[in-house]
């Protein structure tokens, strides 16, 4: 039986894995990794800050926008039962 280092598609493997291109795409690939899970981590970050001042800044103020429609609602409709013309003076 040979051993391993007789063995032709070893020698290819080898070859291929030590030769400049492989060694040079396999940086690109690592860098390309390490880059997406960078612009990952910080589009998360940015998405969780976007989120939470939407919650604590507009979704109040949505809320209050139409707690006074709803009021300028009533008055017009109280206006309309009491006879006087809807819009006020």
């Amino acid at each position: 039986m040979a051993g391993s280092g007789d063995n032709p598609l070893a020698k290819i493997g080898n070859t291929v894995t030590q030769s400049p291109l492989f060694q040079k795409s396999k940086r690109a690939l690592t860098n390309t990794a390490r880059f997406s899970q960078k612009l990952l981590w910080s589009t998360g970050k940015a998405a969780w800050i976007a989120g939470t001042s939407f919650l604590v800044f507009v979704v109040p103020l949505i809320i209050e926008m139409d707690r006074e429609q709803q009021m300028v609602d009533l008055e017009s409709q109280s206006a309309g039962l009491l006879g006087a013309p809807p819009g006020g003076l």
